[in-house]
């Protein structure tokens, strides 16, 4: 009987969509659901972009383009990457992948060998540490920790974790699921940690249009003496609300760039030249759109805190960026997954259970306010009410 590879059996199946079928299964009960679980925009793409999709497949641009990607795309995304990021990139260096998951699998897997360790701050996106388990290396977690009603990455904590077989660092900034914004001088002290251990680090930045308050963006590429071990991945999907659209792409050294290329063209080929025809309209004239997005979020941002901090049994983590809240649910005496399955049940409020995210994500649940205001405010008084009757009964 045939069998599939070991190496998928290092990996299992995201919780996240385990909780996202478990509420269609309510939902074809006939139980009203307020998922708050995805993240995706529920925003409709702009469209100045949509429109020249359709012009684009009018004009019969259909074809297959370079592996690389279209030449005006890659031009257009390394001059955002000078003007905005202040990384000095050529189009020589860009890679349009299929979404930013298609980038963080080719670069993960491209750059570790089995026996490797990747260092990857938790709570984090899961994905990064199955794809460093699908390499044949060893993800190596470290928490992020809460600080001043911020989470933050202790670059002691970091170096603690660096052997000789560490060879890969991975950020997320802005983070999913925390919001965390990692600022200047911590980015700082991680790029001479990277140079001090000849580290490669991956930073995936597809959050990076959705901050708030005072915070300000940072590539870390863009430090001294990190362009050339910086593999700088972002995407379409969150700041421009393409999610179905699967553009996203990688900024990385030619050296680097000629093996990830390899990985890409077995797999996928290319993208669309059409949609790579409206992502380069996508950097050139969506910016109102995409700023007001972010002030949608922020003002989303601001009520689901409001509300969900009447609770005596949640306690509110500030996000300074992404479309998520990471909730400390420890009051309740309960384990993330069986509070969030029991909340699901009992109200019809979905969430992520914490521990969706790695070990350090336990004590937690993450909430998408990339809903309506009428999915956002009941969802937020069913939530509250019923985890603060669990606290009054427990006291009881």
């Amino acid at each position: 009987m045939s069998t599939t590879s070991r190496r998928l059996d290092t990996v299992g199946f995201s919780t996240i969509r385990k909780v996202y079928e478990k509420t269609n299964q309510l939902r074809d009960k006939g139980l009203d659901i307020y998922s708050l679980i995805i993240g995706e925009p529920d925003f409709s793409t702009p469209k100045v972009i949509t429109q020249t999709l359709i012009n684009s497949i009018s004009n019969n641009q259909t074809h297959y383009t370079s592996n690389y990607g279209l030449t005006e795309l890659r031009e257009a995304i390394a001059h955002k990457l000078q003007s905005e990021n202040k990384i000095l990139a050529s189009p020589n260096e860009v890679l349009i992948t299929v979404g930013a998951t298609e980038a963080v699998y080719v670069s993960v897997t491209g750059i570790l060998n089995p026996g490797d360790e990747a260092i990857i701050p938790q709570p984090c996106w899961p994905y990064y540490e199955a794809c460093c388990k699908l390499a044949g290396a060893t993800p190596i977690p470290i928490p992020l920790r809460l600080k001043n009603d911020a989470f933050t990455l202790s670059v002691e904590d970091l170096e603690k974790q660096i052997t000789p077989n560490t060879r890969l660092l991975v950020l997320n900034s802005p983070n999913n699921p925390t919001g965390m914004v990692l600022d200047l001088d911590t980015l700082k002290e991680i790029a001479q940690l990277a140079i001090k251990y000849d580290l490669t680090v991956i930073s995936d930045e597809i959050y990076e249009k959705i901050i708030y308050d005072d915070q300000t963006h940072i590539s870390i590429a863009s430090l001294p003496g990190m362009s050339e071990r910086t593999i700088t991945i972002n995407g379409f999907s969150k700041a421009y609300a393409m999610t179905g659209w699967r553009i996203g792409y990688i900024h990385a050294p030619i050296p680097l760039l000629k093996g990830f290329v390899k990985l890409h063209q077995y797999n996928v080929t290319c993208l669309p030249e059409f949609t790579q025809r409206a992502a380069v309209v996508a950097l050139e004239q969506a910016a109102p759109d995409v700023k007001l997005m972010r002030n949608e979020f922020n003002r989303r941002r601001n009520l689901v805190v409001h509300m969900l901090s009447q609770s005596k049994a949640l306690e509110i983590p500030n996000p300074k960026g992404a479309f998520y809240l990471f909730v400390n649910i420890e009051k309740c005496g309960m384990t993330s997954n069986q509070l969030a399955m029991e909340i699901l049940e009992e109200t019809g409020v979905a969430v992520v259970p914490g521990s969706s995210f790695g070990k350090y994500g336990e004590g937690f649940i993450r909430l998408s306010y990339a809903a309506t205001d009428t999915i956002l405010k009941e969802a937020c008084n069913r939530l509250v009410k019923y985890v603060d009757s669990k606290i009054a009964i427990k006291h009881d």
